[in-house]
């Protein structure tokens, strides 16, 4: 853990976000991106290690399992909840130096300009919503995960 990265502070509670908890294990944690306070573009998941890594070449089996595991099944419950044509997954690590994942939906009729993990966000009829919009959308997947263990 540091006590300057934000994901350590986010899983100690220093940091409220956005959104409730839609999975938690011993190793990640699964919640919607908050733009802090402004609209967030909406099926934008997160999904943490836990442990203080900078990298996916840092993690140990077990966290990598458990890694790519949540990372299948939160994809499929976003396409399956939001009705996502398309996820993209993204792990830069170029502002955050803790392992986190983006799981970013292309919605149906997105113009092909708009296509991309960050150029979704350009798209004029993009879906964005606040706090009671993120919350309905992390609920839908928290409850497809829980109802559908085995996929």
């Amino acid at each position: 853990m540091s006590v300057s990265c934000f994901i350590c502070n986010k899983h100690n509670g220093g940091i409220q976000t956005s959104g409730v908890k839609i999975y938690e294990d011993e190793f990640v944690y699964v919640g919607h991106i908050d733009k802090g306070g402004k609209p967030s573009y909406l099926g934008h998941i997160m999904i943490d290690l836990k442990r203080h890594v900078p990298s996916l070449g840092d993690m140990t089996l077990e966290e990598a399992k458990a890694f790519g595991m949540i990372m299948a099944r939160v994809s499929n419950a976003i396409r399956k909840t939001e009705s996502a044509e398309h996820i993209y997954a993204v792990v830069s690590g170029n502002s955050v130096p803790h392992l986190h994942m983006h799981i970013i939906p292309r919605y149906p009729n997105t113009p092909e300009e708009y296509w991309g993990p960050w150029e979704v966000y350009d798209w004029p009829e993009a879906p964005f919503g606040k706090n009671e919009e993120i919350i309905q959308v992390c609920e839908r997947v928290k409850q497809y995960l829980e109802s559908n263990p085995y996929e």
